[in-house]
């Protein structure tokens, strides 16, 4: 008990000393903190395993959020993969209005689906990728089936190369963020996938959001080393539409700040499944990335990802069946790393795209200016994963 008071001691005074701000300083000593020690005391585990407000030194801010229930009909919650709304628990947090966290609400085996999608489907051409700027779309063109085998035989040889899997660190779908303008356009776009359409909308209608539409969005991958840098999503034309966060695979912590960095954040866990939901006054507000924490018990998988999927489904549900071959390499995958989707809707109904120069729409999609999964043995020089800070 001594040890974790000093711990929560040592985040209040680093918030408070003068220099560097307030958001840089906790970033860093959740950066460098050491699980399984009193340094994680003050980051807030909204688990359901957990009690009801939370645990962690910031529990108090932990309030109940309300759900729309009957937005969402058992029925199409159980197409995307999901626990009907009525089982759901969902929270806020004192002082952060608009902002609500939903611990994994999906149905057992159902994560295997959007894993898979993530690391097979999303990763194709012709959505943009890390990898585009250093390789030609043909050697980009099916990750997948050139990281398979490698990822199959990862426990075997442990010298083996790295596979292209591995090295990817973003893909994006829908309207494209231009890295150099730190903008979207109408001609930098490819069609959305309508699974995780449908799930996005379900997700969004249960938290009181119904018509959003989800147009594009921003999967990132993360190794054990990896951080996303401090940041706020302001590109798309319309900040009355929430922002959703998926996450699956290893754990991570979370920070989130205020709209000025000297504003110390508030540290959460976040655990495979969970969902985040940031919208009104939240929508705008600093928040970042600084650890993913390794499991606890060595290169083992989170228990929700333990069991698969019914081996038949709904007739109409989005979600596939995933074999037990690809779940090998998802799984060996998720050993060592995360993935989050973050989905967003860019435009107001019946709002275009503002004119832009030409040369404006020319640029380069694939330009890595805005966002690296920055990566402690990253041969690129600690670039920052910063969306439009």
């Amino acid at each position: 008990m001594g040890k974790m008071a000093s711990a929560l001691g040592s985040v209040a005074t680093l918030a408070t000393e003068p220099g560097e701000d307030a958001f840089r300083k906790l970033f860093r000593f959740y950066r460098q903190s050491r699980p399984g020690t009193a340094d994680l005391g003050g980051v807030i585990d909204f688990s359901a395993a957990h009690a009801a407000r939370g645990t962690g030194s910031g529990a108090h801010k932990v309030v109940r959020s309300q759900l729309s229930v009957s937005s969402v009909s058992d029925h199409d919650a159980h197409r995307a993969g999901l626990q009907p709304i009525s089982t759901w628990q969902a929270y806020g947090l004192e002082g952060y209005p608009g902002f609500i966290f939903i611990p994994n609400p999906f149905l057992p085996g159902y994560q295997w689906h959007w894993v898979k999608q993530c690391l097979k489907l999303y990763s194709q051409k012709p959505n943009v990728c890390n990898l585009d700027k250093h390789m030609t779309k043909e050697e980009t063109q099916d990750l997948w089936e050139q990281s398979k085998e490698l990822l199959r035989h990862k426990e075997v040889n442990k010298q083996r190369r790295r596979s292209l899997l591995e090295k990817l660190r973003w893909v994006t779908l829908g309207y494209h963020y231009n890295w150099d303008s730190k903008k979207y356009s109408a001609d930098h776009y490819t069609p959305f996938p309508s699974d995780l359409a449908f799930l996005s909308e379900q997700v969004a209608a249960a938290c009181g959001f119904q018509g959003f539409r989800a147009e594009a969005g921003i999967l990132n991958y993360y190794r054990l080393d990896s951080t996303l840098g401090i940041h706020v999503d302001r590109s798309e034309l319309d900040h009355s539409k929430p922002l959703l966060s998926f996450s699956f695979g290893q754990s991570a912590i979370f920070l989130l700040g205020g709209l000025k960095r000297d504003e110390a954040p508030t540290a959460m866990f976040m655990h495979s499944g969970d969902i985040m939901v940031m919208s009104g006054f939240s929508r705008l507000l600093n928040h970042a990335v600084p650890k993913v924490l390794p499991s606890s018990e060595g290169d083992s998988l989170p228990c929700c990802l333990g069991s698969p999927p019914p081996a038949v489904l709904a007739r109409d549900s989005v979600v596939e069946c995933c074999s037990v071959e690809d779940w090998q390499v998802c799984a060996s995958y998720l050993k060592t790393a995360r993935v989050n989707m973050t989905i967003r809707q860019v435009l107001a109904t019946d709002q275009d795209f503002p004119l832009e120069p030409i040369e404006e729409n020319k640029r380069d999609v694939t330009t890595e200016g805005f966002c690296h999964l920055d990566d402690e043995n990253s041969q690129v020089k600690r670039a920052r994963l910063n969306l439009d800070s």
